[in-house]
């Protein structure tokens, strides 16, 4: 790019830390707008298995996979499907050499982005109420201190409900028709030691019609538990959601009949439940480009949580980076970017969709399935029983 342009990140997710990680490698000044208090203001969720065709390639093209395989775990890609029974329906073990999708968890990640970006390119507590174009392809930032900044570019990496997407489109996220509760387990392997015989080193799924159990290891013994169900946002209609055992009793209604073993996943969790509905953008979300202005991540393609959304974000951000550098104007850069982009986030939603109507189905079929892309069709099925019931 001929002259340096002033660049504005909205939003200290993956995707954004890793767009200003590639940017600054190439001695691109950048600024990420994050309206967190600080880096360790809230938990930044659970582990994340990071894909050797997208997730990778962005940390390798930011310098960072070595320091990403020595935080990463191979053995975290480790699946167990059972049954509503605990019948042991399907298990795939990675090889010891596989690194097709090592788990990191997100906090990790997070630092290790942080930690490679020059001190103070992140302004924390800085939230940002809307962007409008301006004349001459630049973009005026407007802060909810009521300042505003202008920029050559402002990227949204702003997630699910995104302030810079209206800039560029009127779409909103909708109810995918599916809630998680997220429940905890600490030092499970000494405090739960049935929850971890069931999650194993990386993740389980029991699945019966519209309702599934996830257990999944993080790092430190620490084990997430996600309570999946097709139903109405209103599901706790008449609960208080702090009031933990109401919760327990009302999700234990729902899996009656299920395994007293997989049953320990409502009853001995540690602390509350954490209600998260899913939402989705429409597919295909596209919009008419305006300049100075673009989306990496779910601010631009918000879909089902089926274990792409972080690796299009990685790597959506690195190669909105590299657009940057590699084309004189900031208009080149996006057209460049965003043509290959939007076309890639309409197949990966769609794909996601269909995987996450098998996963979870609308329908009260017992019959446990993962899709091919979950489960690779070369994977041979470990049939011996978990439980007996």
């Amino acid at each position: 790019m001929s002259t340096t342009p002033r660049i504005a990140i909205t939003g200290a997710g993956p995707g954004g830390l890793v767009c200003a990680r590639v940017l600054q490698q190439h001695g691109v000044p950048v600024t990420v707008f994050e309206h967190e208090s600080g880096p360790n203001s809230r938990s930044q969720g659970g582990t994340l298995d990071i894909h050797e065709d997208t997730g990778q390639v962005a940390l390798r093209a930011a310098g960072l996979f070595d320091q990403f395989l020595a935080l990463s775990r191979p053995d975290g890609q480790e699946w167990r499907l059972y049954d509503r029974h605990a019948t042991l329906i399907r298990h795939d073990q990675a090889d010891e050499d596989d690194l097709s999708r090592p788990e990191i968890d997100r906090g990790q990640l997070r630092t290790l982005l942080l930690d490679s970006l020059a001190p103070g390119t992140v302004r924390w507590s800085h939230s940002v109420q809307a962007v409008i174009p301006l004349p001459h392809g630049m973009a005026r930032l407007h802060h909810h201190d009521r300042t505003v900044e202008d920029f050559d570019l402002v990227i949204g990496a702003d997630g699910a409900w995104s302030r810079v997407r209206p800039a560029l489109s009127d779409a909103q996220p909708s109810y995918a028709g599916v809630t998680m509760v997220e429940a905890h387990f600490d030092d499970v392997d000494h405090r739960h030691p049935g929850i971890a015989r069931l999650v194993g080193g990386g993740t389980m799924s029991a699945k019966a019609g519209r309702r599934s159990l996830v257990l999944q290891r993080n790092s430190n013994g620490h084990v997430r538990a996600y309570i999946t169900f097709r139903g109405p946002q209103d599901w706790h209609a008449g609960l208080d959601l702090a009031d933990t055992e109401a919760v327990r009793a009302r999700l234990l209604a729902q899996y009656q009949g299920w395994d007293e073993s997989l049953l320990d996943i409502l009853r001995d969790n540690e602390g509350g439940f954490i209600n998260r509905p899913q939402f989705v953008l429409p597919v295909p979300h596209m919009w008419q480009r305006v300049p100075g202005i673009t989306l990496l991540g779910d601010a631009a393609h918000l879909m089902p949580p089926v274990g792409v959304g972080a690796n299009l974000a990685l790597l959506d951000g690195a190669e909105l980076a590299q657009a940057v550098i590699g084309h004189p104007t900031i208009d080149e850069a996006l057209d460049a970017y965003e043509s290959v982009m939007l076309p890639r986030a309409i197949d990966n939603a769609k794909t996601a969709q269909q995987m996450f109507t098998t996963l979870i189905p609308d329908t009260d079929s017992d019959d446990a399935a993962f899709p091919d892309a979950i489960w690779p069709a070369s994977t041979l099925p470990d049939s011996g029983p978990a439980h007996s019931s």
